[in-house]
């Protein structure tokens, strides 16, 4: 399957100049979402992940699917103060602005295999802060999950040496 039939780009969405990719669309489709999910599963399977992360908010739909299929627990990453407990802080650049992410310091620790999930691939901003995130806590990355990679932008080049899989890549 074509996931990339199933997403639609909206053009000047949050700002002019941007083409948002909206992922809704893949969502209200059955068979699309759960071929997605199924294609995660068979990757991580096997794989030592002892926590899925997802990181707010596209990334809590597909990690807690994943995470529920793996049988091993979901732990959000969420916008600076939607955390109740204490919380690991990172702020971070977006390719329109800035923002700040949290981790519940109790969350992941010593001995945790985390994975990783994200919509979406841009600049790197966001996923470079989650890994910090669940370094501080005393966690490992085991690999990182992004539905779409925009490969044009080389947000990869922040994360080096971490496993990172897309299944559509956009030039």
């Amino acid at each position: 399957m074509n996931f990339l039939d199933h997403i639609r780009t909206i053009p000047d969405f949050p700002k002019p100049g941007i083409q948002f990719k909206d992922i809704t669309t893949l969502l209200k489709h059955p068979e699309a979402f759960s071929a997605v999910i199924d294609r995660m599963v068979e990757r991580y399977k096997g794989a030592g992940i002892t926590q899925v992360m997802g990181v707010e908010s596209r990334g809590f739909i597909f990690g807690s699917a994943l995470a529920t299929r793996l049988k091993v627990g979901f732990v959000p990453i969420r916008k600076a103060g939607k955390l109740p407990g204490e919380t690991f802080r990172k702020s971070y650049a977006l390719e329109y602005g800035e923002a700040t992410i949290e981790l519940h310091k109790d969350a992941v620790g010593k001995g945790d295999r985390v994975l990783i999930v994200d919509d979406l691939l841009a600049t790197g901003g966001t996923l470079e802060a989650s890994v910090s995130l669940v370094r501080e806590a005393g966690a490992e990355v085991a690999a990182i999950w992004i539905l779409i990679e925009l490969g044009f932008l080389n947000g990869r080049k922040v994360l080096p040496g971490i496993q990172v899989d897309s299944e559509l890549v956009v030039d």
